[in-house]
């Protein structure tokens, strides 16, 4: 069993939603959009190799690196056009 907890939400709701707003943004040319956006999974664990682990194993089918940001922190990213999709695992002592 991990020793770390991926924080991750309804996958066909998420991508339901991704389409409705594509498809609102389509029909609506007058609606500004961002620069740019991300989205993000946080990975939880009780030690920087739980944390670690958890986001390798959600980097992995993305086909990113993991970065030893310090300090406990990881992130690992994949850039789709101007979206940015985060894995991040954050200290325990720093989530509030």
């Amino acid at each position: 069993m991990p020793k770390y907890e991926i924080r991750s939400g309804d996958r066909a709701e998420f991508i339901a939603g991704l389409r409705e707003l594509a498809d609102f943004l389509t029909a609506n040319p007058i609606v500004l959009v961002p620069r740019c956006a991300s989205f993000g999974v946080f990975v939880d664990g009780a030690d920087s190799t739980a944390r670690r682990e958890g986001t390798e194993y959600v980097a992995a089918p993305l086909g990113v690196p993991v970065k030893d940001i310090g300090e406990g922190y990881y992130d690992a990213r994949r850039i789709f056009g101007s979206i940015a999709y985060s894995v991040i695992a954050i200290p325990p002592e720093e989530r509030q």
